[in-house]
C-alpha cells in the first residue's frame, strides 16, 4: 500500500475513478432490456435456461418456499435481522415528510405527498446471500407507504433463493419476490412481463450490468442512484487503534477488487502501524486474494500536516464511506461537506451502517457524494404542487402573469388570463 505525503499528491493520487459504461456492455444490456420487453416471461426463462443449463418452473418464489426459508435460517440471526430492521425504521420514519399549505389573499399554494404505487426492489446473489440490502430496501419504501413491494433477485443453481433473503424480506414487507439476475431483473421491472409487474421506482444496488441497465430505463420508471464499486476514506489521529483502523479499511477492500480505500491521518507513526496490521490480517481473510488486490491497486494512506486539511481533502473526493476516527468527530463534523455516510469516533465501524445502526446503507459513490444523497424514504414518494385563486386574486396577479407570457411570445398563456379577466 502506497504511503504519500499532503503535499506531494496529485489529483490521481485522489481521484475516485467516475462509473464507467463501457460501450460493450452498453450494447449487451440493451439487447437484454429489448429481448425481455418483446419476449417477457420466455425471454427470462430462455435466460435462466442458457446461463445454468437449466428450466425453471416458476419466476415467483411461493409461499412453500418462503415458509421453508424460516425453517431453514439460524433463530439467532432471525432475531438480529428483525432488531436491525426495527432500528432501521426508526430512523428512517423521521425522513416522513407533511404536506403544506400557504395562503396570501386569496391565492393558495401547497405541496403534497404521494407514495409509488409499486415499488421494484433488486437484491444481488453474487457470491454470498445480503439479506442486509434487503432491508435497507425495503423498509424505506415500506414507511413510505408504496402500495406493492416486489423484489427481484437471482436465483442459485438450484433454483432457490437463499433462505435469509426470503426470511428477510418477509421481515421488511416484501409483498412479491421473483427469481431473476441482474439486468434481466431490471428490465422485468421496467417493462413488466406476464408474471412480474411493471414499477414506478427501482431501488437496490448491483454490478456494472445492473447499473447501465438502470441508467438505460431511467426515464421510463424512477430509480434510487447509479452506484459504482465501494468506498471507505478514514481520517484518523494519534487517537485511532491501527488494528481497528486496519479492520475498516480492509472491511471495503473484501467487497471487490475495485474497492477503494484511503486513509487520511496526521500520525506516520499510525500509517506504519495501519500498513502492517493490513499485511497481517489480509493473511487471514477468506476473501484475501479480493482484498489484497484492492488493496495493491486502489489502497493508500495520505499524511496530512492537520485533520482540518485532511477533511479538506476528503471533501474533494467525497467518499461513500467517512470514518472520524479521532477524539473529538463531532468538532469535525460541521467541516464534512461531503460523504455518503459519517462513521464518528473510533467505536463506530462501517459495518454498524451496513448492518444495524439504522442508517441506510445504500450510498452515493464514485464522488457522486457531491450531490446526491443516501437512499432515503424519499426515493419513495413523488411530490405534487398545487395552486388555488379567487376571482379576485387573479383580477390582481393576472396583469403580471400577461406581462410574462408577452415577453415569452406565448400568446395562448396571455389570453388564458385575459379572457378570464373580460378582456
Amino acid at each position: 500500500m502506497k504511503i504519500l505525503n499532503y503535499k506531494d499528491i496529485t489529483d490521481a493520487d485522489v481521484l475516485i475513478s467516475n462509473i464507467e459504461f463501457d460501450d460493450g456492455i452498453t450494447a449487451q444490456v440493451s439487447a437484454m432490456l429489448k429481448a425481455v420487453k418483446e419476449g417477457g416471461d420466455k425471454a427470462l426463462l430462455d435466460y435462466y435456461s442458457k446461463k445454468f443449463g437449466r428450466v425453471v418452473d416458476t419466476l415467483e418464489v411461493t409461499a412453500d418456499e418462503i415458509a421453508s426459508a424460516w425453517e431453514a435460517v439460524d433463530p439467532a440471526l432471525v432475531e438480529s435481522m428483525k432488531l436491525a430492521s426495527k432500528n432501521i425504521e426508526e430512523y428512517h420514519a423521521h425522513q416522513l415528510r407533511s404536506d403544506f399549505s400557504m395562503k396570501r389573499d386569496g391565492v393558495i399554494l401547497g405541496q403534497k405527498y404521494t407514495p409509488m404505487a409499486r415499488a421494484g426492489l433488486y437484491v444481488p446473489g453474487g457470491t454470498a446471500p445480503l439479506p442486509s440490502s434487503v432491508l435497507m430496501n425495503a423498509i424505506p419504501a415500506k414507511i413510505a407507504g408504496v402500495g406493492e413491494i416486489i423484489m427481484a433477485t437471482p436465483s442459485g443453481k438450484d433454483g432457490t433463493v437463499a433462505p435469509a433473503i426470503l426470511v428477510a424480506a418477509q421481515i421488511a414487507g416484501v409483498h412479491r419476490i421473483f427469481k431473476v439476475a441482474g439486468a434481466n431483473a431490471i428490465a422485468a421491472m421496467a417493462f413488466g412481463t406476464e408474471t412480474i409487474p411493471q414499477v414506478d421506482v427501482i431501488a437496490g444496488p448491483g454490478n456494472i450490468y445492473v447499473t447501465v441497465a438502470k441508467k438505460l430505463v431511467y426515464g421510463i420508471v424512477g430509480i434510487d442512484m447509479l452506484a459504482g464499486p465501494s468506498e471507505i476514506l478514514i481520517i484518523a489521529d494519534a487517537s485511532a487503534n491501527p488494528r481497528h483502523v486496519a479492520a475498516d479499511f480492509l472491511s471495503q477492500a473484501e467487497h471487490d477488487t475495485l474497492s477503494t480505500a484511503i486513509l487520511l491521518t496526521t500520525s506516520e507513526n499510525l500509517a506504519k502501524a495501519v500498513a502492517k496490521e493490513i499485511e497481517v490480517q489480509l493473511d487471514n481473510l477468506p476473501r484475501s486474494e479480493i482484498a489484497r488486490k484492492s488493496v495493491a491497486d486502489n489502497g493508500k494512506t495520505i499524511i496530512t500536516e492537520t485533520i482540518e486539511e485532511a477533511v479538506e481533502l476528503s471533501n474533494k473526493i467525497a467518499p461513500e464511506h467517512l470514518e472520524l476516527c479521532v477524539d473529538d468527530p463531532f468538532a469535525l463534523l460541521p467541516l464534512v461537506k461531503n460523504a455518503g455516510s459519517i462513521f464518528m469516533g473510533n467505536n463506530t465501524p462501517e459495518a454498524a451502517g451496513d448492518y444495524f445502526a439504522g442508517t441506510n446503507h445504500v450510498l452515493p459513490t464514485s464522488g457522486t457524494a457531491r450531490f446526491s444523497s443516501p437512499l432515503s424514504v424519499d426515493v419513495f414518494v413523488k411530490k405534487s404542487s398545487y395552486l388555488y385563486y379567487t376571482p379576485e386574486a387573479l383580477k390582481v396577479e393576472g396583469p403580471h402573469i400577461v406581462r410574462f407570457a408577452e415577453e415569452e411570445q406565448l400568446d395562448a398563456h396571455a389570453n388564458s388570463v385575459r379572457f378570464r379577466l373580460g378582456e
